[in-house]
């Protein structure tokens, strides 16, 4: 078994908080992880890409190939267009709704979410609002990570320990807001 993702967002979204969560998952279930991470712009709102590859047997390279990955999992939905042609014929494309626009050019928001509607194996989700539901906006990359999990070969009560451990020194209303936002995400297949 192998599983490829590639994660995108922009900077200050929790890309590698999304990455080093279901790593930790994937680790906890026995299986091998290799991760890569570009960061773009050391400020808020540059570009974030990150490939998480999963299996479990050796994994021989940290880069998802163009065609090859099962999962791209974005948090901003202009940048899961820009990773779509890594997408395998049978991956699946995982993304929030909401923009951040960090670019005087962005394009119009509906152009882009249609654009991702038309893909066959697209879920366009409002992390936001059920990140307010849950407690906090700031909880919206676990409702991506919620969104994900029926698609991951993690169990999914890993990644909730997972995001335990991540969120311990925050304290137990932090746990919960974000454990309750990973349950909204997962609610959405």
């Amino acid at each position: 078994m192998k599983f490829d993702i590639i994660l995108a967002g922009v900077g200050g979204q929790g890309v590698l908080s999304v990455a080093a969560i279901i790593a930790k998952g994937a680790m906890s279930d026995g299986l091998k992880v290799r991760q890569s991470e570009v960061h773009g712009m050391s400020q808020r709102g540059g570009a974030v890409l990150s490939h998480l590859r999963i299996s479990d047997s050796e994994i021989c390279g940290d880069l998802v190939p163009k065609g090859g990955a099962d999962l791209v999992l974005a948090m901003e939905p202009l940048e899961s267009l820009r990773y779509v042609d890594y997408l395998s014929p049978r991956g699946k494309l995982v993304t929030s709704k909401n923009p951040v626009v960090n670019i005087p050019n962005y394009p119009e928001l509906q152009s882009v979410l249609d654009r991702i509607a038309e893909l066959d194996n697209s879920t366009i989700i409002d992390d936001k609002e059920a990140a307010i539901e849950a407690g906090a906006a700031r909880a919206s990359n676990m409702v991506i990570v919620g969104a994900a999990a029926p698609l991951l070969p993690i169990k999914e009560e890993t990644l909730l320990g997972a995001i335990r451990e991540l969120f311990a020194s925050k304290g137990a209303e932090v746990i919960g807001i974000n454990e309750k936002a990973f349950s909204l995400g997962a609610a959405v297949h």
